[in-house]
């Protein structure tokens, strides 16, 4: 019965990699474009179907241009990609972004961005005012101090303290849209970040090229800029951490993974891997610089709001972005997770800590057999963890795919790397 299957994949492959760079550049433009009008089409949130129909063209022109473009022999055909690359990054991210946020603040922020847009925003405000962060929790089953006006999913700060420093723009100068949207704010920090860390990357052109694709052109990345946003420095700290790892640059790479870990959940377990990567009979000081420069910079920023308010901290950071707060989240994608705590409610807080567990003892289990464990491998591990995890949560995107698909991407480019990081200096 799998045979089929197999042969399919096997062309597949066969077909994939005899396409030259351009060519295959014009399937992944190709595609985005199918995806950005089926998404324009059938999407019910209108940052989401607004991104669809501005970005589609972009991606349909990159598509021709890229397509005509392999079947000459081009001289240089890496500075072309890398010309059409951002060229699609202008249609499907910059133009698409600025639009929204100028008709956020003509419509006072109705339906052109994602809830955690404003939600960033606010906390930038109580950032600024010197107020704590986390107001709202679960208590007896209800909820305790909500925004009025809002949905109950939205008085929650589901992040670490360093995310609000986004929403700073927009607190301090009272203006909540337009050039101070979040996004826009998160966005520049994402293509400096990623900038920096593809060039430091140990990695052929053409490589790079398709990290920063997957990262920032394609809608695996694009979509995200313009409409939400807030897992995308995570993801280009994450990348810049990898990096540092490959070139041995522990504080680099202790700094990179500890500003993601503390702004969001997301990072923590590349920042652990990190650690035991870092880890090597040769130099045993260079674990301890990562890990004291993630911890550091975590305590600093987490311990006095987790002082001040213990229970609306964790209601907020752990309880609501697991599904075990009670409250319904947009985030509730139909995946087995979601589908199963649907049909019965208590298995909302069986499967994640059961799957945590099981996932745990299986990495454990491959750590073990494969230590020292080099970057790649690390990245492999994690790029499953995240799949399993996302299908088994009882409340996420479908949209934190990023991930797993970023680790994977990653893995492969750092392939090459089998070292074993005797020095992180």
């Amino acid at each position: 019965m799998l045979a089929p299957l197999t042969n399919v994949r096997t062309r597949l492959v066969l077909w994939w990699a005899a396409l030259n760079a351009l060519a295959s550049d014009a399937v992944l433009y190709g595609v985005s474009a199918l995806f950005a009008i089926v998404l324009a089409m059938t999407s019910t949130q209108a940052a989401q179907w607004q991104w669809g129909y501005l970005a589609c063209g972009a991606y349909a022109l990159g598509a021709v241009i890229a397509w005509g473009l392999s079947r000459l022999d081009l001289a240089r055909g890496s500075l072309v990609r890398v010309a059409l690359l951002a060229l699609v990054i202008l249609g499907s991210v910059a133009i698409p972004l600025g639009l929204e946020a100028r008709w956020r603040q003509l419509d006072h922020g109705v339906g052109y961005a994602q809830p955690e847009v404003s939600v960033i925003e606010r906390s930038g405000k109580y950032l600024s005012q010197g107020m704590d962060l986390y107001h709202s929790y679960v208590l007896h089953g209800h909820l305790v101090n909500q925004v009025p006006g809002l949905p109950a999913y939205e008085s929650f700060f589901p992040y670490f303290p360093l995310m609000s420093v986004f929403g700073l723009p927009s607190a301090e100068t009272h203006q909540s849209k337009g050039l101070t949207d979040a996004r826009i704010v998160m966005s520049l920090m994402t293509l400096l970040v990623s900038l920096s860390a593809l060039g430091l990357m140990r990695a052929s052109r053409e490589k790079k090229i398709r990290v920063a694709q997957v990262l920032l052109a394609l809608p695996s990345g694009a979509l995200f800029l313009s409409t939400g946003g807030d897992d995308m420095p995570i993801l280009a700290l994450m990348l810049l951490g990898t990096v540092a790892l490959q070139r041995r640059r522990s504080n680099l790479a202790g700094i990179s993974l500890g500003l993601a870990a503390a702004m969001k959940l997301t990072a923590w377990p590349l920042a652990l891997g990190a650690l035991l990567v870092a880890r090597s009979k040769y130099e045993r000081r260079s674990w301890r610089i990562v890990g004291g420069w993630i911890l550091a910079i975590v305590v600093i920023t987490v311990m006095p709001y987790l002082l001040r308010s213990p229970g609306a901290f964790m209601s907020n950071v752990f309880a609501f972005p697991l599904g075990l707060a009670g409250i319904a989240s947009p985030a509730a994608s139909p995946l087995p997770g979601h589908i199963l705590t649907t049909l019965w409610a208590p298995l909302g807080h069986i499967i994640a800590p059961l799957t945590l567990l099981v996932g745990g003892y299986f990495a454990a289990r491959y750590s073990r057999d494969h230590w020292p464990l080099d970057l790649s491998q690390l990245l492999a591990m994690l790029s499953i963890a995240f799949a399993v995890m996302i299908c088994a949560a009882s409340a996420t995107r479908i949209g934190y795919v990023i991930y797993p698909l970023n680790l994977a991407l990653w893995s492969k480019v750092t392939q090459h790397e089998r070292v074993r990081i005797p020095e992180l200096v």
